[in-house]
């Protein structure tokens, strides 16, 4: 079973409905999360959209929506301004908490960060908060506006150019960013907080993410998003900071939801994947997530161990703890046990002992190391019982491996 995203709707700040979608794991969630999209994008951008399928692929359900007036929502963008927009977020939170669970990670892109520091304190349950390229204080996107910022002053609104599309920006707008300072509340926002930036932003220069992250209070961390661009726009600069995003978060997610994994069935492994490289999978076995990915020079991002590196893994651990159960069993004072092991390919006809003679067979050489007062006689039989690990035995034992295709 794979993560899956379906089409949901909510009422926002103004009561129109709001277009969203809801990014789920696999499994049952590890916890929710909002992801809050860049000034005039949509929830489909695709850092957004990236960035949300990341988190579910870790175990979180993501809801990203489009704002009033923008993508599929309804109402005009005209009558919204920022003040709207934090509006828009805390009830995107209402609906999670009243028809899902409350959001315990808020992200925001671009001024949708500086929004969700915003709304940050309304959403009582949020306990980690994420920027990435966000404005320090909403005025910033006065910039963006130009030479236009004089004709809404002096008209009361003017079309502008936004990212090649045109929208009407009214004087309220301008009023309201101008008036809604953030930063001086930052330190106390109450919540770990992730800001990441790229320092080869053009449209938020980084001393923003400086700003903000002086002004909040630990918890806190930065990760630099280097090389991409402010929106984000390469799929693996968003893949990158999706994946530091829910390993970060995972440490502040109060400990009952985090209990509810997701998991393959009960006696089954599930292997998928993350969609990050070319070879990089993750591996649940229950509550228990592993990834899998091959190194760099092979063609992988070197994010988890290799095939082979997991099987002699398997194999270790057998062993210990097979040495483990028989030492407690006949009273051996075995203190610690450590298993070191490293597979190879070699020549058949170099094996004497082996019943293949041609081509080439594998081989996994496996150092013992035994803590302990131990004597000779119990070294001996403990490294007679190495070889009678169950694991060991399987791969010495004729296995049927039977596959078909799902569905």
């Amino acid at each position: 079973m794979a993560p899956s995203s379906r089409p949901v709707s909510f009422p926002g700040a103004f009561g129109t409905s709001l277009a969203a979608r809801l990014d789920s794991p696999a499994g049952a969630p590890l916890a929710c999360a909002i992801f809050a999209h860049c000034f005039t994008c949509s929830k489909e951008t695709k850092a957004a959209a990236t960035i949300s399928a990341a988190l579910a692929e870790h175990g979180f359900a993501v809801l990203r929506f489009d704002f009033t007036g923008l993508g599929g929502s309804e109402g005009d963008f005209a009558n919204t301004n920022f003040s709207s927009n934090v509006d828009d977020l805390v009830a995107a939170a209402d609906f999670l908490r009243r028809e899902h669970r409350a959001p315990a990670l808020l992200v925001g892109h671009s001024l949708g960060g500086t929004a969700v520091l915003a709304a940050a304190t309304r959403i009582p349950e949020a306990t980690a908060v994420a920027t990435l390229g966000s404005p320090f204080e909403p005025e910033h996107l006065l910039r963006l506006l130009k030479d236009s910022v004089g004709k809404i002053d002096a008209e009361g609104d003017a079309r502008v150019e936004i990212a090649g599309r045109d929208f009407s920006i009214k004087k309220q707008f301008l009023d309201d960013i101008r008036a809604r300072k953030i930063g001086g509340g930052l330190a106390q926002l109450g919540k770990a907080l992730m800001v990441m930036h790229s320092p080869r932003d053009t449209i938020v220069d980084i001393d923003n993410a400086s700003k903000i992250f002086t002004a909040a209070r630990h918890p806190k961390s930065f990760v630099s998003l280097d090389p991409a661009d402010h929106l984000i726009s390469r799929r693996e600069d968003a893949l990158y900071a999706g994946q530091l995003l829910a390993d970060w978060a995972l440490r502040y997610v109060p400990a009952p939801q985090a209990q509810t994994s997701p998991s393959a069935q009960p006696g089954k492994v599930l292997v998928r994947e993350t969609r990050e490289g070319k070879f990089a999978n993750q591996i649940l076995v229950g509550a228990h997530v592993i990834r899998a990915d091959e190194p760099v020079a092979a063609g992988g991002l070197d994010t988890g161990p290799g095939p082979y590196d997991l099987l002699c893994a398997s194999l270790g651990a057998c062993t210990s703890m097979t040495l483990r159960t028989y030492a407690d069993l006949k009273g051996i004072p075995l203190e610690r046990v450590s298993v070191e092991l490293e597979h190879g390919k070699i020549h058949a006809a170099d094996c004497a002992e082996c019943e293949t003679r041609e081509g080439k067979i594998d081989r996994i050489e496996r150092l013992i190391t035994l803590e302990g007062d131990l004597d000779p006689q119990q070294r001996t039989k403990l490294l007679e019982i190495a070889d009678k690990c169950p694991v060991h035995r399987t791969l010495h034992s004729e296995v049927l491996i039977k596959t078909r295709l799902a569905g």
